[in-house]
């Protein structure tokens, strides 16, 4: 009986080893992806890049697993973008700070070349346009799947309502670290100061600038209203989000690369879709908050930001080519 008892022990110990070792293999099995983004709860980065997860994840069941960590949980952009080189994190959403990757990504930094959501949808099936950002990421040690939607910038100051470039004369104005950003503000007249996206409320209510800019969906999910009075609709600058891998792309599996691509292209018209919506409802809750809104004189804007085109234009291998397709993607 002791010896039967002994023998029963050592199988269910057996049995105990073989299902842990199941289950560990299981577990292993799944590879986990990071996704960062800089967006705060609420705003259209967490929606596109919880949306895009939930559908891979979906897809590829125990394959593989998407992981969204927002709100600079993994670094600020620039901070990202060089984990995604080290490959220390797998996926991030960086938008402006891509014109300090490469040139050929400033072109989203000349204000007002993108005239509504219906005209950066062409632009994302444009094989021009998509090939040169896709060629400056690769040259860069980056693999470039989409292009989503950060959006339409507006300003926000304690100072006055910004009607022309006049009115911004002296405003300390948060902007991301991109140079065309602060070279644009500058020939505007106003002083931009570079700032990580994460310091820009603590900064504002300090008083360390006086006001910044961004879209609605970045504005109101960061309580930007609480310590801001004005809001401007000036849309100077659409900023996409560029969905980016780095050195792990290549030790994911072919599967799983060729699932990841697909939704991500999938998430275009949804994330211009989220945008649009997004705006119109935040215009809304804006105002209900108490801030002032006014919009622009386009016109002069437009005028005063020639010098910007121009420079863009000698700088930039292809640059005048660029604005010229995309330009023309406005018909």
């Amino acid at each position: 009986m002791i010896r039967q008892t002994k023998k029963l022990v050592r199988l269910m110990a057996a049995a105990g080893v073989f299902a842990f070792a199941a289950i560990s293999t299981a577990q292993a099995a799944t590879t986990t992806i990071r996704l960062g983004h800089v967006g705060e709860p609420g705003s259209l980065m967490e929606a596109t890049a919880n949306e895009f997860a939930k559908r891979v994840n979906a897809k590829l069941g125990d394959k593989a697993k998407v992981e969204t960590y927002g709100s600079s949980q993994l670094g600020n952009d620039t901070e990202m973008l060089r984990k995604l080189k080290l490959g220390t994190i797998d996926m991030a959403l960086p938008s402006t700070v891509m014109s300090s990757v490469d040139p050929v990504f400033a072109l989203f930094e000349m204000p007002f070349l993108i005239k509504d959501h219906a005209h950066m949808a062409k632009v994302q099936h444009n094989e021009y346009i998509v090939g040169k950002m896709t060629e400056a990421a690769k040259k860069n040690g980056y693999v470039l799947l989409a292009l989503w939607e950060n959006g339409f910038r507006n300003i926000t100051n304690n100072v006055r309502p910004i009607r022309t470039p006049e009115d911004l004369k002296g405003i300390k104005l948060r902007t991301p670290s991109g140079e065309w950003r602060v070279k644009m503000f500058k020939s505007y007249g106003a002083s931009p100061t570079p700032l990580p996206y994460s310091e820009t409320f603590v900064a504002l209510q300090t008083g360390a600038v006086d006001g910044q800019e961004n879209p609605l969906a970045q504005i109101y999910p960061a309580h930007f209203y609480e310590v801001q009075k004005y809001l401007t609709l000036s849309h100077h600058v659409y900023t996409p989000v560029s969905l980016l891998s780095g050195a792990s792309w290549k030790r994911l599996p072919e599967d799983v690369r060729k699932t990841i691509r697909e939704v991500g292209l999938e998430m275009q018209p949804v994330a211009l879709e989220y945008g649009a919506k997004m705006d119109e409802d935040l215009l809304v809750k804006l105002k209900e908050k108490g801030m002032e809104v006014n919009t622009i004189d386009q016109a002069a804007f437009e005028k005063a930001s020639k010098p910007i085109y121009d420079e863009f234009e000698k700088t930039v291998p292809d640059g005048k080519k660029m604005i010229e397709v995309i330009e023309s993607l406005k018909q």
